[in-house]
């Protein structure tokens, strides 16, 4: 029985229609999985795949299989020449390694875009700073050309010294 809009008591509570259904006791449910962990493992396989080992153990299957196939026991023979069932086995894999190749690739773009963003963030930040110390060196440039050197000092210091010197020679005449 549901309850009425006017909420009478005795009823049971209907779902609100705002909230997600919450997992009812008794019925089955599907085991959670951890999409970076799957990530993780697939660019594993997909790495695997991307190797001269993978290439030489593929080769070293395909020729027992063939070997086994051809030159064994007839009665041991699972798969005649057309060999249909190890073509089979290949589209098998290639449709299992395909889709991992991808979502692995998939992965290394995320990644790649991830370190685009923080090199063109970091890239920023080093054109700040340079325009800022580039600021900061015309400044001192400017205010170098106010401040005295030393050899204006001296040349300031001898033409006193000279100045001191003619005004005693008078003076010590008397």
């Amino acid at each position: 029985m549901q309850r009425t809009e006017s909420g009478s008591s005795g009823t049971t509570a209907r779902s609100r229609l705002d909230q997600p259904r919450t997992a009812r006791p008794g019925l089955i449910t599907l085991p959670a999985y951890d999409p970076e962990a799957f990530g993780k493992l697939s660019e594993r396989i997909a790495r695997f795949l991307g190797t001269g080992r993978f290439i030489v153990w593929m080769t070293v299957v395909v020729i027992v299989w063939v070997g086994w196939n051809t030159v064994g026991p007839v009665a041991w023979r699972f798969d005649d020449y057309p060999f249909i069932f190890l073509t089979l086995m290949l589209s098998l894999q290639a449709s299992y390694a395909a889709p991992l190749i991808l979502l692995a690739q998939n992965r290394q773009d995320d990644r790649d875009r991830v370190n685009m963003e923080q090199d063109r963030a970091r890239s920023e930040r080093n054109i700040a700073d340079t325009e800022y110390l580039t600021r900061e060196v015309a400044a001192l440039r400017q205010g170098l050309g106010e401040v005295a050197t030393r050899d204006f000092i001296r040349s300031e210091l001898q033409s006193l010294l000279k100045e001191i010197d003619e005004r005693r020679e008078p003076s010590e005449l008397l």
